[in-house]
């Protein structure tokens, strides 16, 4: 059995790799965090040209044909480089609309996803950190919705939103639909800009099918490759500074205590790889545990990106507690991941109930 990545897989990496250097550099990250833009087209455009919008939708929608672990890799990246965009509420839009559409709603969104000429995002949260499925609250009546979503990555400008009812169900709403309201929330992950939005009788469209449980699925594992590459490049990011920093005449990468924090960061993450990795094989392939598998990577890889963040800090010292320090921009990062579809806690609940503890 193969327990490494092919080359086709390292190569894709190699490339968004490389796109983000390139087109992200700390400049223009910073530029990007510090702006009040909410949405960097050009950063979009690039990765739907390089086929990232469309990667795990089928090519007779204009797709890559590719799985979710292809997606999840793709995350692991970006989340290393925290590249500003949608990609997160994008992807998982497509993927909801593939899983629960029509086919015309398929034929009609995903070929337009799948190009990057559409933009979509997802409205899950509702007031009191709910979630999951089985705690939402808002219903599909008479084909319009009314109620309220919070945390909705890049609403303002998607042209698509798949909103998450009641009953596991999807649907549907347009972002010129009537009676839809859009208010900024300022939000500590600068890097990926969320939402609220409110709905008075607005007009929206049900998906075919519930699938709401694996929309939230998919996410979870999108959201711990992020943390997986996020925590890295703090490894990385730390490591480099331990060899700059001097005190004593010394470098402190050279001070025992230094050495064994370093060490202790990566031990809490490397190990961490197989989880997403399985749980996103585990999304297409293994249906029986794929539910588990997403909250325990998720829950997992997330609190360990947040105690990474918080030793990436102790170890850059008092710069790290600034803002010209770029350790916060994963520090914030890393509390979006955590908090984002429910928190860890919540999520090891859920796997002892699914293991039948």
């Amino acid at each position: 059995m193969n327990f490494g990545l092919s080359e086709e897989q390292e190569l894709l990496q190699e490339t968004v790799r490389g796109y983000a250097a390139n087109e992200c550099p700390a400049s223009r990250l910073r530029e990007i965090f510090d702006g009040d833009a909410l949405h960097d087209e050009t950063l979009w455009r690039g990765l739907a040209e390089m086929g990232i919008a469309g990667l795990a939708l089928p090519e007779r929608y204009g797709g890559a044909g590719l799985e979710m672990i292809d997606l999840a890799l793709v995350a692991e990246v970006l989340g290393h480089a925290a590249l500003p965009g949608p990609f997160l509420g994008h992807s998982l839009a497509a993927q909801a609309i593939l899983l629960g559409g029509s086919d015309a709603q398929r034929e009609q969104w995903l070929p337009r996803l799948a190009a990057g000429d559409a933009l979509g995002s997802v409205a899950i949260a509702e007031a009191g950190d709910r979630w999951d499925p089985a705690s939402m609250e808002l219903r599909l009546e008479d084909g319009h919705l009314s109620g309220e979503k919070g945390f909705v990555p890049h609403a303002s400008v998607a042209d698509v939103i798949v909103v998450a009812l009641a009953d596991g169900g999807l649907a549907l709403v347009e972002r010129a639909a009537d009676g839809l309201k859009i208010e900024g929330v300022e939000a500590v992950d600068r890097t990926r800009r969320v939402e609220h939005l409110t709905f008075e009788r607005t007009p929206a469209d049900p998906l075919a099918q519930a699938a709401g449980a694996r929309l939230r699925d998919a996410g979870l594992v999108l959201l711990a490759a992020d943390a997986f590459g996020g925590a890295w490049r703090l490894i990385e990011d730390s490591t480099e500074y331990a060899k700059t920093r001097e005190q004593f005449g010394q470098q402190i990468a050279m001070f025992q205590s230094v050495k064994h924090k370093l060490a202790d960061m990566a031990v809490e993450i490397e190990p961490s790889r197989g989880l997403y990795w399985y749980a996103a094989h585990a999304f297409d392939h293994l249906p029986d545990e794929a539910e588990r598998a997403a909250a325990l990577a998720k829950a997992h890889i997330t609190d360990r990106f947040m105690q990474v963040a918080r030793d990436a800090v102790e170890v850059h010292g008092g710069i790290g507690f600034t803002w010209e320090c770029d350790v916060q921009i994963w520090f914030k990062r890393a509390m979006f991941d955590r908090g984002f579809l429910g928190g860890p806690v919540h999520h090891r609940e859920r796997c002892a109930e699914l293991a039948g503890w």
